[in-house]
């Protein structure tokens, strides 16, 4: 090969002229001979177009003007007009061609490797933003966390196995902060819900702990459990309500009542049903109509801190409680109802008005997982059975220990707190949560019936505690019934008696576990036997029993 590349410098003008005229012509077209697809010193680029010349191409024309004429893709790749070929392809045309073509190959993977560095650049920079959005947003959500809080939570055994989380509203604000400062010592939590939530399940049940709550504190001695948060914050609150529930806690939440306003803002509201009109303008800057309704962020914010607007019915903070209950019912069925899509957006503008160590993937993960919960069936609610003491100057919530071990019993076996509907005296009055807050199991009396918050009822003093029958006729009253207070035939009566006549309204069964219900009492109505009064839909006779509301 060599010697043949020397030889060929070595030729003169003229010897390349004759080469050239024996091979194409004395009038430079290219003699065909049958062997034309042969020829050994034929370029590859006029070989190939000859090749796919086409049958028109040659009518008529001399066999070598298909390559000029008849072919003018050649001319093209060779970077020329058709009309500017006047001459023959060569050997050198050939090695020019691919020397122009590697050029271009080159050319193409230099601009093929600008774009893949520049799609890895964008990408880079995309992941670097979203990485920093999310870092913010848990930066925003860790806010305020230290390392006691940290190392009181206690992870579950399995990743998907429920867990138990404290949700805690603190009575801070604007105005607080500038008058108490910002020390944590200065605030309490009004409102204490422990969170019980079950993935696997999708259900979620939410036990209210009365702020008055008599706990022992070690060193502290015996305090109100909301003192826990001024003692030692987030952490010995975690500590407390876990001794007092005998679980462990797994995360933890808090939002203090000034930014609330701005969660349910953000939602565009949430809807409530109120049993009755709630009115509370001296404390909560609240008057909200009786039934279904949408609140905004302030609306919500009263109805969860009012206490007075219950004071006729007993302890009103057992009915803010409920409310409290219901609100943030509301909010899940309104983050879950909302776009997927939308839920970072969403989780960043919470962040805001949250605290928790719950990261924003771990808020998603868990909305994703809760997506299809059935939030009027499987969202349960209770409180604390507690009863109220008077304690050396100062009143108490004092756990009734037994059933405080069934609610919890049946809590952690993922059942409602609370095995009858009567057992929640707030239910009918303050917002309830779904079927979970009712029913239980037993799905109402055992009648059947529904309860029912109207008609006439008697009510007689079966003990020898006077005002007792005028105290729970007030409680009725105040519910919607038509009542009438007097005494029983003894002051004998240990157990409550309640008794309907059906006779006199068909809907008196369901009055009676209505009555039941406002009441406070675990007792199954039953028909009139001819004992007592038939004038009345329903007849109380109290026992010993009743300790009143």
């Amino acid at each position: 090969m060599a010697e043949r590349r020397r030889y060929h410098r070595r030729m003169s003008s003229e010897e390349q002229d004759r080469l050239s005229a024996e091979r194409y012509g004395a009038d430079g077209n290219r003699i065909a001979t049958g062997s034309d697809a042969r020829q050994p010193h034929s370029t590859p680029l006029v070989r190939g177009r000859h090749a796919e010349a086409s049958p028109h191409s040659r009518a008529g024309r001399g066999a070598g003007d298909v390559y000029a004429a008849g072919n003018p893709h050649a001319a093209h790749l060779r970077g020329v007009d058709s009309d500017e070929m006047d001459h023959a392809a060569s050997r050198a045309d050939g090695v020019d061609y691919y020397v122009s073509k590697r050029k271009r190959a080159k050319r193409g993977h230099h601009v093929l490797r600008i774009v893949v560095i520049s799609l890895v650049a964008v990408l880079a920079a995309a992941g670097t933003a979203f990485a920093w959005y999310i870092n913010n947003i848990n930066g925003k959500l860790s806010e305020g966390l230290d390392s006691n809080l940290l190392s009181q939570l206690v992870a579950p055994a399995k990743t998907d196995d429920p867990f138990y989380m404290l949700l805690l509203g603190v009575d801070q604000d604007d105005e607080r902060t500038e008058e108490w400062g910002a020390d944590q010592s200065n605030y309490r939590t009004d409102s204490i819900i422990l969170v019980r939530v079950d993935p696997p399940n999708k259900k979620v049940t939410l036990i209210s702990i009365p702020r008055d709550t008599m706990v022992s504190m070690g060193e502290h001695g015996t305090q109100k459990i909301n003192a826990a948060y001024s003692f030692g914050g987030a952490s010995y609150m975690v500590q407390m309500v876990s001794e007092l529930a005998g679980v462990s806690i797994s995360h933890y939440a808090e939002l203090n009542f000034e930014q609330f306003t701005s969660i349910v803002d953000t939602l565009g509201g949430v809807e409530v049903t109120l049993p009755v009109a709630v009115s509370d303008m001296d404390y909560a800057d609240i008057d909200l109509p009786a039934g279904t309704q949408t609140l905004n962020g302030a609306q919500a914010l009263g109805l969860c801190r009012s206490r007075h607007a219950y004071d006729a019915y007993g302890g009103g903070d057992f009915y803010r409680s409920a409310n409290q209950r219901m609100v943030i019912a509301a909010i899940i069925r309104k983050v879950l109802g909302s776009d997927p899509t939308s839920w970072p957006n969403l989780i960043s503008q919470l962040a805001d008005s949250v605290t928790t160590d719950l990261s924003a993937t771990d808020i998603l993960s868990l909305a994703n997982q809760f997506k299809d919960l059935d939030t009027e069936n499987d969202i349960y609610s209770g409180s604390v059975p507690t009863n109220s003491e008077y304690i050396n100057g100062l009143w108490y919530e004092v756990v009734d220990k037994d059933a405080w071990k069934t609610m919890m019993e049946r809590t952690n076996a993922g059942k409602t707190p609370y095995s009858d509907s009567s057992q929640d005296f707030t239910a009918g009055v303050a917002g309830s949560v779904g079927t979970g807050t009712g029913a239980g199991e037993t799905g109402g009396s055992a009648t059947g019936s529904e309860p029912v918050y109207s008609g006439t009822v008697l009510v007689l003093n079966g003990t020898a505690t006077q005002g007792l029958a005028s105290s729970a006729a007030n409680v009725l009253t105040q519910a919607g019934y038509s009542t009438v207070a007097g005494n029983a035939d003894s002051t004998s009566h240990t157990a409550t008696a309640i008794v309907y006549n059906t006779s006199k309204a068909s809907t008196a069964p369901g009055e009676a576990m209505g009555v039941a219900e406002k009441l406070g009492l675990s007792v199954t109505p039953a028909e009139n036997p001819g004992t007592y009064s038939d004038d009345y839909d329903v007849v109380v006779i109290l026992g010993t029993d009743y300790k009143g509301r």
